[in-house]
């Protein structure tokens, strides 16, 4: 629908999401540093990047994905608030137990755990040198399956613009990314048909081409 964030917040009022999703009710309360989340409380994010994620795409995993990239957030020590380091490694298994529970299909759960581990780097793209967008576009699985790499893009931008006051900034990442990506499978094996290498020296020589 055009408000699935609604549809959460009504679970959440009637105390259905702590059955259904504890992982997302837990959540709100959380805090996270002003600076980059200006509404603060982690499930007012969830919500907001879930709005986000809707006018962005019609696509249910996109906003699958939106729902549970920051669960790792609910697992960080107080004493620690309202930074949340490593809070993508910590998540995975959550959104993998959440995927299982609701027996998600493998589109959405393959993309809500590409979201959850690389949504740090996808805001980090232009900071990032070739080696390392080559190692988030192989992670991503973006050079055989592009389409998927489009909806992990559309819901990072749902997480950037999904904080107070930033719903309508500028995500130059995703197109940042885009380019890189069609850069990066503009190279391929027929280029090096003539150099004579093979098997791991062959693979070595694309993955240097494609970073370069």
């Amino acid at each position: 629908e055009r408000n699935p964030e609604v549809f959460v917040q009504v679970l959440r009022d009637c105390g259905a999401l702590d059955k259904l999703l504890p992982e997302v009710e837990a959540l709100f309360g959380v805090p996270q540093p002003a600076a980059h989340h200006p509404e603060i409380d982690t499930g007012e994010h969830i919500l907001m990047a879930l709005q986000q994620s809707a006018f962005l795409s019609a696509d249910t995993d996109v906003r699958f994905a939106v729902l549970l990239h920051d669960l790792g957030k609910g697992t960080t020590p107080q004493a620690e608030w309202p930074r949340h380091l490593r809070h993508e490694q910590r998540g995975v298994k959550l959104v993998e137990q959440a995927c299982q529970r609701l027996r998600a299909p493998r589109r959405h759960s393959d993309l809500a755990r590409a979201a959850c581990l690389y949504h740090t780097d996808c805001h980090r793209a232009l900071e990032l040198r070739g080696k390392t967008v080559l190692k988030l576009l192989t992670a991503t699985d973006a050079l055989r399956r592009p389409d998927r790499f489009e909806a992990f893009l559309l819901a990072c931008e749902a997480d950037a613009r999904g904080r107070l006051g930033l719903e309508q900034r500028d995500y130059p990442q995703a197109n940042y990314l885009r380019q890189a990506l069609a850069a990066a499978r503009g190279v391929s094996a027929e280029q090096f048909k003539d150099s004579g290498l093979t098997g791991k020296a062959l693979g070595e020589a694309i993955s240097t081409a494609r970073a370069r």
